[in-house]
C-alpha cells in the first residue's frame, strides 16, 4: 500500500469512528431502569455486576438452581473485589436472582448472555441460545429493549428474536427494540475492565440502536454503533478469528525458533517494539476458553453452507487443534531421550485451566493433553490450586495433587501458571517441559 493510500485509509477509519462512536460522561446514568440478565455464567454474572452500580434493579435469571446457589454463596470465579461487590448487591437487594422466567416481563431491558459452544463436529450448538430467546420472546412486552450478546453466526438476532417477536404482533423498532452487542469480557485481566472497554451495538433500526446504546452505556463509557445486528455479529466473529489466526502463527514462529535455537518470547517482544503494523501473541500449549477455539467455526459453518471456503481460517483452526498433540509428542521425546519407557512413566501437568488466574476449564488444551498421555499408558496427574477436581472427555475424573514433589515425576509439563501460586517444587523435577515458554524459574526447563 502506498503512503498516499495508507493516509486515505487512516483518515477514512477516523471519520467512521467519529461518526459512530458515542462517548458518554463518566458519571452514571439516572437509576431508572430494571435490567434482566439471562444466563449468569462467565459473561452474564460480570454483566449483572457491572449493571448494578448504574441501574435501579438487576434481575439475574438462570435455569440452573445449582448456579444460583453458587452465586448466593459467593462460590464464583470472580476477582475478590467483584465478589465483594456481588455480595453487597445481593445483600442490598439491588441484584435479585431467579429461575422464574415471568420476572423477565417486568424488566425494561433484557440482555441475553448464554453459552454458544460447538459440538464434537465443530458445528454451532445453539441449544441454550434458542431456549433463552424463546423464553425472552414469550415474556416480551411493549417498550422493552432486548439485547443479544452471545457470540453467534450472522443473522441469528433476526432469526431468534426479530422474527418471533413479529409473529407475536410486536413491531420491532416501534413497540419493542432489538439489538446485538457482543460481549467483551476478558476473564482475569484487570487491564480490560468493562468500563474502559468500548462496546459495539447494532440495532434492527436506528431507534433500536440508540435505545440499546442507552442500556449498554451503563457498563462502558464508549459505544460504537454499526448499521445492523448482522454487522455487529460479524464484528465479534472477526475479533476472535483474528486472535485465532494470530495464535496459530505465534505457535508456528515458536516452532521455527526451536529449530533455529532462538527464544520466541524475545523475538515476539522485539517485534512488538514496532509502533505500527504488528500485533503479536505469545505461543503456548494450545488455545482454550469459550471464544477462540469455538467462535471461528460459526463463520466457517455458515460459509460452508453457502459453498464458500476460508482456507486461512480453516488452517489456523486445524493448527490450533493439533497443538495439544505436539505437547504429548514432546513429553514422549523427553522420556525417550532419558531412556525412560513412556508406558508407566509418571508425568505431572502443572495448571489445567485455559488461562492463568481463572477456574475456567472450557476447551482447555490440558484436557486433550491429559487424555493423550493416558492413552499412551503414561501415569499422568495434575496440580492446579484453582481446580481441585476435573473430568476428562469420556467421564474420567481426576483430582489435583495438593502438594506435589518435583522428584516424584519423570516429566513436569508447565501448562498454566497461576498468579501467587508456589511452583518452587518444580525446580526439583529432573525434566521440565515449559509449554508456556515463560516459566524461567527452572533453569533446566525445555520448551516445545
Amino acid at each position: 500500500m502506498s503512503g498516499h493510500s495508507l493516509s486515505l485509509a487512516i483518515n477514512g477509519r477516523e471519520r467512521l469512528l467519529a461518526d459512530r462512536l458515542i462517548a458518554f460522561e463518566p458519571a452514571a446514568p439516572e437509576r431508572t431502569e430494571t435490567v434482566a440478565v439471562v444466563g449468569l455464567g462467565y459473561v452474564g454474572l460480570p454483566t449483572a455486576c457491572a449493571l448494578h452500580d448504574a441501574t435501579t434493579q438487576v434481575v439475574g435469571f438462570d435455569i440452573s438452581q445449582q448456579r444460583l446457589r453458587e452465586i448466593e454463596a459467593g462460590e464464583v470465579d470472580l476477582p475478590a473485589e467483584e465478589r465483594r461487590e456481588l455480595a453487597a448487591a445481593l445483600a442490598g437487594g439491588g441484584l435479585a436472582l431467579t429461575s422464574d422466567p415471568a420476572a423477565l416481563a417486568a424488566a425494561d431491558a433484557v440482555i441475553v448472555c448464554v453459552p454458544t459452544p460447538v459440538d464434537a463436529a465443530r458445528t454451532p450448538d445453539l441449544t441454550a441460545l434458542r431456549a433463552a430467546c424463546r423464553t425472552v420472546v414469550a415474556h416480551a412486552r411493549r417498550e422493552q429493549v432486548i439485547i443479544l450478546t452471545s457470540t453467534t453466526y450472522v443473522g441469528t438476532t433476526r432469526q431468534l428474536l426479530v422474527e418471533p417477536l413479529r409473529e407475536l404482533g410486536l413491531q420491532v423498532g416501534e413497540e419493542v427494540h432489538v439489538a446485538f452487542s457482543p460481549e467483551r469480557i476478558d476473564p482475569g485481566n484487570f487491564d480490560h475492565v468493562q468500563r474502559r472497554t468500548p462496546r459495539v451495538v447494532g440495532g434492527v433500526t436506528q431507534r433500536c440502536a440508540r435505545r440499546a446504546a442507552e442500556v449498554v452505556r451503563r457498563m462502558t463509557d464508549q459505544v460504537y454503533l454499526v448499521s445492523s445486528p448482522e454487522a455487529a455479529e460479524l464484528t465479534k466473529l472477526y475479533e476472535n478469528i483474528f486472535r485465532a489466526v494470530n495464535l496459530a502463527l505465534a505457535n508456528e514462529i515458536a516452532d521455527a525458533c526451536s529449530v533455529l535455537g532462538l527464544d520466541p518470547i524475545e523475538v515476539t517482544v522485539a517485534a512488538g517494539t514496532k509502533p505500527y503494523g504488528f500485533l503479536g501473541s505469545f505461543p503456548g500449549p494450545g488455545v482454550g476458553g469459550h471464544c477462540i477455539p469455538c467462535d471461528p467455526h460459526y463463520l466457517l459453518w455458515q460459509l460452508g453452507r453457502r459453498g464458500l471456503s476460508a482456507p486461512l481460517i480453516e488452517e489456523a483452526m486445524r493448527s490450533i487443534d493439533r497443538r495439544p498433540g505436539r505437547v504429548v509428542q514432546r513429553v514422549v521425546e523427553m522420556l525417550g531421550e532419558a531412556g525412560i519407557d513412556h508406558s508407566g512413566a509418571r508425568v505431572l501437568l502443572a495448571g489445567v485451566s485455559y488461562k492463568a488466574g481463572v477456574r475456567d476449564l472450557r476447551e482447555s488444551p490440558a484436557l486433550p493433553i491429559l487424555a493423550g498421555l493416558r492413552r499412551l499408558g503414561i501415569d499422568v496427574h495434575y496440580h492446579d490450586p484453582l481446580l481441585p477436581e476435573i473430568e476428562l472427555p469420556g467421564g474420567v475424573r481426576m483430582t489435583s495433587e495438593p502438594e506435589p514433589r518435583g522428584r516424584d515425576w519423570d516429566v513436569t509439563v508447565i501448562h498454566t501458571v497461576h498468579p501467587g501460586a508456589d511452583y518452587g517444587w518444580a525446580r526439583d523435577c529432573p525434566r521440565v517441559l515449559d509449554a508456556t515458554y515463560q516459566f524461567d524459574a527452572v533453569p533446566h526447563r525445555r520448551v516445545l
